[in-house]
């Protein structure tokens, strides 16, 4: 049975996948119809997953041939003097940023919009088991209202009738007319089967988007805490933040690439159910449904019949025709069997329950109520959970790729942090304008600053010399005392005179100051003397 679908039209990107080559393991080109029981379509999504690992061999492939390269360029650049420049790498890490911030981006969408799709889907099947279920109670309620309920009125009625044969002819009749309900109900069609799948397939999708939608966060956070901490160890050049870096950038980039083949197959196998849904349903319904009840519901056209308008306009008539017999016989019967009233009273509440249980079923019967919820579910999986589909896989492809730059430029950083430990050990230790040789030079096992002359061999020239005493005990020493202790006291830089040369920087010279209590005037002004007799045979 073939009906134009007006309501529904399955957007362009389900075409698209659909469109996809289906290949089972041995590369046969195989059926695109939604088959999910069928195992040479389940291969073929299978074979669809395989991109994700492709992708990861690829990315490994480009790794060891950055490694490789980079190892010959690092022999080249440690033959070279020239320090290697890092403003390709500066840039590489920002565009590997951004680019990483973006796909986090496009991924929180995809995410939040395949959540908002399985959501309207698990929505739209509760609402439909709802229906379903709402049936199978009026129904059984009718068939055990007129089973059980009218049968045991009647029987007792016709023990009261026994003695006349016209009021038990009335019996008789309204007997057949119970028949005719419980056959008609009885044919109606069996969908408790139909209520238990859809109440499992509901709950099952949800605990399984439920993980999805967390697994996928979990994963653009982690990307975002990777981003970041690549930045900061870029910045701080730390050995073990890298490391760690590293260990989180390879397990993020085996989790993209494990989601995009995930999300492709996925996408294209819903791709497959959303171009011809109704064919798909009415073959996973014909053991309990036929084909007119099920593209009565799957299309709701205004010129299809209701299947079930038979059946309940039979039961109505029927219940109206109850209905008139048991007035014709309370106005009869009563005043003559007072005991009968009790029985034909019950008969009446329970014929008008049956019919005001029977308009409750006419309406839930109705096409409109589960063709909308059918709508729903097929608008919320093929628009919005295919299209999240479509978006995440672009994040993982993103992040595949920018996980795989961010290993080669952590690479490249460990490289440059080696090259720049091996030009610090090349420093002169002895070099005036290192910082570590002026640290180094404190020290009192090397520092010796009696260049001149030995202070034990002059104690005896000390003791006869009295020098006048200063006019502020804590006076400045001259410039060139400064600039001797400036360069860490060694005899080596001591007689060079630097005044006037411009060197050091005058951001030097008032680094050391001294401060010589009165204990030891005598000895600093003894230094002075020599030192300005030294500086005599310069001038």
């Amino acid at each position: 049975m073939a009906t134009a679908r007006l309501d529904y039209v399955a957007p362009w990107w389900t075409y698209w996948l659909h469109n996809f080559p289906h290949f089972n393991f041995f590369f046969q080109s195989i059926d695109n119809t939604f088959k999910p029981e069928d195992a040479s379509y389940q291969q073929s999504l299978i074979f669809l997953a395989s991109v994700g690992a492709v992708g990861l061999g690829l990315s490994l492939l480009v790794l060891a041939v950055f490694l490789v390269c980079l190892c010959c360029c690092r022999k080249d650049i440690d033959d070279e003097t020239k320090r290697p420049s890092t403003c390709c790498l500066t840039w590489s890490a920002v565009i590997t940023g951004l680019i990483i911030c973006s796909a986090v981006g496009v991924g929180f969408y995809g995410n939040s919009e395949t959540n908002d799709g399985v959501y309207q889907l698990t929505y739209s099947l509760s609402n439909a088991n709802h229906t379903l279920g709402g049936i199978n109670n009026l129904v059984a309620g009718t068939l055990g209202n007129v089973q059980t309920g009218l049968k045991q009125h009647l029987e007792r009625l016709d023990e009261i009738f026994a003695a006349k044969s016209e009021f038990l002819n009335s019996l008789r009749f309204m007997q057949m007319m119970v028949n005719n309900v419980i056959h008609e109900m009885m044919a109606l069609p069996d969908i408790n089967k139909a209520n238990v799948d859809l109440a499992a397939i509901a709950d099952q999708t949800a605990l399984v988007e439920y993980y999805r939608w967390l697994t996928y966060l979990l994963m653009l956070i982690l990307d975002l805490v990777i981003c970041l901490a690549m930045c900061l160890g870029m910045a701080k050049q730390s050995r073990w933040l890298l490391i760690t870096i590293m260990v989180f950038v390879v397990l993020s980039m085996i989790l993209s690439w494990a989601s995009l083949g995930a999300g492709t197959a996925t996408a294209v196998g819903t791709s497959d159910f959303c171009v011809s849904p109704d064919k798909y349903i009415v073959n996973q319904t014909k053991d309990f449904l036929t084909a007119d009840v099920a593209h009565y519901y799957l299309f709701c056209s205004p010129n299809l019949p209701n299947p079930f308008q038979q059946s309940l306009t039979i039961c109505q008539r029927s219940l109206t025709t109850m209905q008139i017999q048991i007035q014709g016989l309370l106005q009869v019967t009563v005043p003559i069997f007072p005991t009968a009233e009790r029985d034909l009273l019950g008969i009446q509440r329970l014929l008008n329950s049956t019919e005001f249980s029977l308009h409750q079923l006419t309406a839930l019967l109705d096409c409109r109520g589960l063709h909308k919820d059918y709508l729903d579910a097929l608008i919320g999986v093929c628009y919005d959970g295919v299209e999240g589909l479509l978006y995440l896989s672009l994040f993982s492809l993103l992040a595949g790729c920018v996980l795989s730059a961010m290993l080669c430029a952590i690479f490249r950083v460990w490289t440059l942090m080696g090259s720049r430990d091996k030009e610090y050990d090349d420093i002169d230790e002895e070099d005036p304008f290192n910082p570590q040789a002026r640290q180094m030079s404190y020290n009192p096992r090397r520092s010796n600053i009696h260049s001149f002359c030995s202070y034990t061999s002059s104690l005896g020239s000390q003791a006869s010399i009295q020098p006048p005493l200063p006019s502020a005990s804590n006076a400045s020493p001259p410039e060139y005392m400064n600039q001797s202790m400036l360069f860490g006291r060694s005899p080596r830089y001591e007689n060079a005179p630097l005044i006037g040369r411009g060197s050091p920087p005058p951001s030097y010279l008032n680094f050391v100051t001294f401060d010589l209590p009165a204990l030891f005037y005598p000895q600093g002004v003894l230094l002075l003397a020599q030192y300005e007799d030294h500086l005599s045979v310069y001038d």
